[in-house]
């Protein structure tokens, strides 16, 4: 075989290496999921219908979750000044791991009108797994604090997960995860890599890109061989 023609098997192979590591690492899979949810009120049973979204970004030996609702649930007969409405919800935890996660938000940061669909602000906790491999995360009960009444909304339609993620425990243990709520939904990671799908596909292509960077830095090792050895003849 001529040395063009090794230079370009070398080439090829770094490129199909650089493939197969993207097409077979695991990718993180989120999707918004229609949610029916029962809620009990102080005035009686309501029903409410909004999609879910869970996000997962990684945080330290954890991940920061957060739970987005994109349309309003339950309502009030009088109108819920600002602050006045806290709310809360929990995750379920499947897969690798089981439990709940707790995630929590700020009160309302405008009046809601009496008879309008509660509008939900986003809620966040964080994840700590104490087990590594895939972890799915569904939507669970939401919790509505208003004017010493409390109203609890519980999904009726067995929905799916939000999100699964393919998680890593800080160490071996064969435990299952903690999780712990609090914070702000406006918490947005900054500096930390993203877990959710976006965020997998970047890290991988990183990953992809080095292998072919390796392949890369062969061919001209290769290169500067065989002009050394012409120059020596």
């Amino acid at each position: 075989m001529s040395y063009r023609k090794r230079t370009a098997a070398l080439a090829s192979a770094a490129a199909l290496a650089g493939s197969a590591v993207w097409m077979a690492a695991p990718v993180a899979r989120a999707e918004v999921v229609e949610v029916n949810y029962q809620c009990k009120t102080p005035i009686g049973d309501k029903s409410a219908v909004s999609p879910i979204d869970i996000k997962g970004v990684r945080s330290g030996s954890g991940y920061r979750v957060t739970m987005s609702w994109q349309k309003g649930v339950s309502s009030s007969p009088v109108e819920l000044g600002k602050g006045a409405m806290t709310p809360s919800a929990t995750i379920a935890l499947g897969g690798a791991d089981s439990g709940t996660l707790s995630v929590s938000g700020p009160a309302n940061d405008a009046a809601i009108p009496a008879n309008t669909p509660i509008k939900i602000s986003d809620l966040s906790g964080t994840y700590t797994p104490k087990k590594s491999g895939e972890v799915t995360f569904t939507a669970g009960v939401l919790t509505i604090k208003a004017l010493g009444t409390t109203t609890t909304c519980t999904p009726t339609n067995d929905p799916g997960p939000s999100l699964t993620l393919d998680v890593t425990a800080a160490s071996g243990g064969g435990a299952t995860g903690s999780a712990q709520g609090g914070g702000s939904g406006s918490d947005t990671g900054a500096g930390l890599p993203q877990t959710g799908p976006e965020g997998s596909a970047l890290a991988l292509g990183t990953l992809g890109g080095t292998v072919l960077l390796a392949g890369a830095a062969g061919t001209l090792w290769l290169t500067r061989r065989h002009q050394e050895a012409r120059a020596g003849r």
